[in-house]
């Protein structure tokens, strides 16, 4: 007898759904197992991570504040997933996008008000595009891996903010502390509930993920990404151009890291210094892959993972656990999540073997 893995025909639609939520389950799961064998109150631990940001009305904000980012910057990874373009670089797209609106800033003075509040939005996409798009040269122009060179131009923009910073940005009234200097109320977005840290960002992050199912799921150009990434050779003969679809795809991922870069500098931090990069660009690729690239799951998925970097700082201050766990937390999401879409894609059958049988084939 011996277990071998049959294709399914198509993907189990309750699988698809089942799995994200049983990876979340089985992570909190083997928290409490860990946490109690080291000697701290798992119990409380988990519930504190994953409960009390839920709970307790005054995280609430917090939560939004962590989840827009991340919603934003998803939604143009799974685009990219969905085609096979693989951009790792996302947090380096978000950091030249941040600095992209930050420059504008700085060139308006003390100059605010809608017009240029919309030219710091802009730019940040154009920029995190910009940055994206050298991948989508290597890729299309010299066959260089997009994972990559994307994932390497991340350490170039963290060297770009390290030298803008403490350099030629620097706040003169900073204390020669390397960072910019304060944007103005009138360069800020602006607050929709008072007394709250809730900024029109957060809202353009909770309308984004609806605009993306339409456009992917009633689109010329959202078939021609399902085609590209699930039938290549189809693609190519119903007219599909594959080289027009990489650019797309990182073009998107890179404009929606550089809105989520620009939102983030002018909506919840106000100034970039040397820990303005906080790995959201990296955290997105495990929401797109947990809310199964799809635009609305992005959007739940993101308020899972945004929770979870709640909650790390919740957990801390209450049963001393470090700093790191909340990415411990995620890494194992993704981790269980990837391995269970052998289960999406195959099912389990047990073949007993007669007597007398031939040996199984290999990969049997």
């Amino acid at each position: 007898m011996r277990l071998k893995l049959e294709k399914r025909p198509e993907p189990s639609r309750l699988m698809v759904v089942a799995t994200p939520i049983a990876s979340v389950l089985l992570t909190m799961l083997i928290g409490v197992v860990v946490f109690d064998a080291i000697g701290i109150n798992g119990q409380k631990a988990v519930v504190d991570i994953f409960l009390t940001p839920l709970l307790a009305s005054y995280k609430w904000q917090d939560v939004a504040t962590k989840a827009a980012p991340l919603i934003i910057i998803a939604l143009g990874l799974s685009i990219g997933n969905r085609a096979n373009v693989w951009n790792i670089g996302a947090e380096g797209q978000y950091v030249i996008g941040s600095l992209c609106a930050a420059g504008v800033g700085i060139a308006a003075g003390g100059g605010g008000g809608g017009l240029i509040i919309t030219a710091m939005i802009l730019s940040g996409v154009v920029g995190g595009a910009a940055w994206a798009a050298i991948p989508a040269v290597l890729r299309t122009r010299f066959s260089v891996n997009e994972i990559l060179s994307s994932l390497m131009l991340t350490y170039v923009a963290l060297q770009v903010l390290g030298y803008l910073v403490g350099g030629p940005w620097k706040d003169p009234n900073g204390r020669n502390f390397p960072a910019t200097a304060p944007l103005t109320a009138e360069q800020s977005l602006p607050i929709l509930f008072p007394g709250t840290t809730v900024h029109l960002g957060i809202a353009i992050a909770l309308v984004l993920p609806f605009v993306f199912w339409l456009v992917t799921a009633r689109s010329v150009f959202g078939f021609q990404i399902r085609v590209v990434g699930s039938a290549p050779h189809a693609a190519r003969h119903g007219g599909f151009d594959s080289k027009q679809t990489i650019w797309l795809a990182m073009l998107i991922g890179g404009g929606m890291a550089g809105l989520a870069g620009a939102l983030e500098f002018t909506g919840a931090l106000k100034a970039i210094n040397l820990g303005f990069p906080s790995g959201y660009g990296f955290t997105a690729i495990i929401v797109s892959f947990l809310g199964r690239l799809h635009p609305i799951g992005c959007l739940i998925a993101g308020i899972v993972l945004a929770v979870t970097y709640v909650g790390g700082q919740v957990a801390q201050t209450t049963v001393h656990i470090p700093n790191a766990t909340a990415g411990i937390f995620q890494a194992m999401m993704l981790f269980f999540i990837l391995a269970s879409d052998i289960l999406v894609r195959y099912r389990v059958r047990i073949v007993r073997n007669p007597k007398n049988a031939p040996a199984p084939a290999a990969g049997e």
